[in-house]
C-alpha cells in the first residue's frame, strides 16, 4: 500500500483525490492546508484520515510514503523543496515551478537526497497518448515537421490563481504548460523559441502564441489564452499523413485520428476513467516500488526544457516570475 499525503486544499487536490481513490495500492492518508479548518472539511469530503492546518505537520508524518503538491505554481519551489528536506518523495502539480532557477534547485535537491521527483504531467500517462506517440515513434505519418496545439478558455476576472503575479498566475504556466509539452513530447527540445502575447492588468501574460523552430528543421505553432475561447486541439503534420485530436480538450482528448495519405483514417481511442488522472498516479506508485528516484516516462529532464521554453516565451513578453522560497 502507498500511502499518500496531499499538499493543499483546492480544486487539483479534490481531483487528484477523486482518482487517487480508484487506484489500486494506493491510500490518500493525509492532507494538510495552512488552514485547519479547510484541511479537516477536505479530509470530512474525501475521506482523509488524517488533517492537518500545516504543510510541516503533515510532512513529519512518518506514515506518509509521497506527496502531492497541490499548490498554486508561485508556491511549488517553497513547498516541493520542504517535502524534499523532509525525505518525501514529491509528485509536484504542473508547471513544475515558475523558473528555471526555481525547477533546477528542487532537481538537484532531489537527485543529492535521492528521493523520486516528478511533474505531474498527468497527460503523458493517458492510454490514448501512450499510443499515439508509440505510432509517431514508429513513423506512421513519416517524418514529423509540424506540431499545432492551443489550449485555454476564458477567466474570470480577478481569479487568483490565474492574476496573481505571486502565485504563478498567467496563461503560459497553466494552460500553456500542455502544449508546449506536447511539442516536447514529439519533438524534444527547440532550439529557438519566439513568443508574441498581451498582458493582463496585473502584468500576467493574458495570451501567448510560440513559435518553435528544431534543429531538425520541424517546427510548432502554439497557443494559449485565458482571455478567449479556442478549440483546444492539436496536429502533428507528418511527411506522409497528419495526425489530430479528437473530442474533449487538447490535455485530456477522447482520441486521435491518423491520416495517412491514400489509407483510410485510423482512430486511436481509451475509454477515459475518472478525470484521468489515475494512470499516472499508478506510474508513480511503481516507480516507488522499484526504487526509482526518477520517471523514465517523463523524466526531470523533459520538465526541464518545457520549463525553459515557458520561460523564455514569458521573459519576450515582459513577464519576469519569481518563486524565491517564501514568495507568496
Amino acid at each position: 500500500m502507498t500511502r499518500w499525503g496531499v499538499l493543499a486544499t483546492g480544486g487539483i487536490a479534490a481531483t487528484v483525490a477523486g482518482d487517487l481513490a480508484a487506484v489500486e495500492g494506493a491510500e490518500l492518508l493525509a492532507v494538510a492546508s495552512r488552514g485547519a479548518e479547510r484541511a479537516a472539511a477536505f479530509a470530512a469530503e474525501h475521506g482523509v484520515a488524517r488533517s492537518y492546518g500545516s504543510y510541516a505537520d503533515l510532512l513529519a508524518d512518518p506514515d506518509v510514503d509521497v506527496v502531492y503538491v497541490a499548490t498554486p505554481h508561485g508556491l511549488h519551489r517553497e513547498v516541493a523543496g520542504a517535502a524534499l528536506r523532509a525525505g518525501k518523495p514529491v509528485l509536484v502539480e504542473k508547471s513544475f515551478t515558475t523558473t528555471t532557477a526555481g525547477a533546477r534547485e528542487l532537481v538537484d535537491l532531489a537527485r543529492e537526497r535521492g528521493l523520486f521527483c516528478m511533474e505531474a504531467m498527468w497527460t503523458r500517462f493517458q492510454p490514448a497518448v501512450v499510443e499515439v506517440l508509440g505510432l509517431l515513434a514508429d513513423g506512421v505519418v513519416g517524418d514529423v515537421r509540424h506540431v499545432a496545439a492551443d489550449l485555454g478558455f476564458r477567466v474570470p476576472p480577478g481569479t487568483a490563481r490565474f492574476v496573481e503575479p505571486s502565485l504563478g498566475g498567467g496563461a503560459l504556466l497553466d494552460m500553456g504548460v500542455y502544449p508546449v509539452s506536447l511539442a516536447h513530447m514529439v519533438l524534444g527540445a527547440p532550439d529557438e523559441v519566439v513568443a508574441r502575447g498581451t498582458l493582463a492588468p496585473s502584468g500576467v501574460d493574458a495570451e501567448a502564441t510560440l513559435l518553435l523552430s528544431h534543429p531538425t528543421g520541424a517546427t510548432a505553432a502554439l497557443h494559449t489564452t485565458m482571455v478567449g475561447a479556442p478549440p483546444r486541439r492539436g496536429a502533428v503534420v507528418g511527411t506522409e499523413g497528419h495526425v489530430l485530436t479528437e473530442g474533449g480538450a487538447l490535455h485530456r482528448p477522447d482520441a486521435f485520428v491518423v491520416h495517412r495519405t491514400g489509407e483510410e483514417p485510423r482512430r486511436v481511442a481509451h475509454a477515459q476513467v475518472g478525470r484521468g488522472y489515475g494512470p499516472m498516479l499508478r506510474h508513480v506508485q511503481e516507480c516507488l516500488a522499484q526504487g526509482l528516484t526518477e520517471s523514465p516516462v517523463w523524466p526531470l529532464s523533459s520538465t526541464l526544457a518545457v520549463l525553459d521554453v515557458l520561460e523564455q516565451a514569458l521573459h519576450q513578453l515582459g513577464v519576469v516570475m519569481d518563486d524565491a522560497p517564501g514568495a507568496g
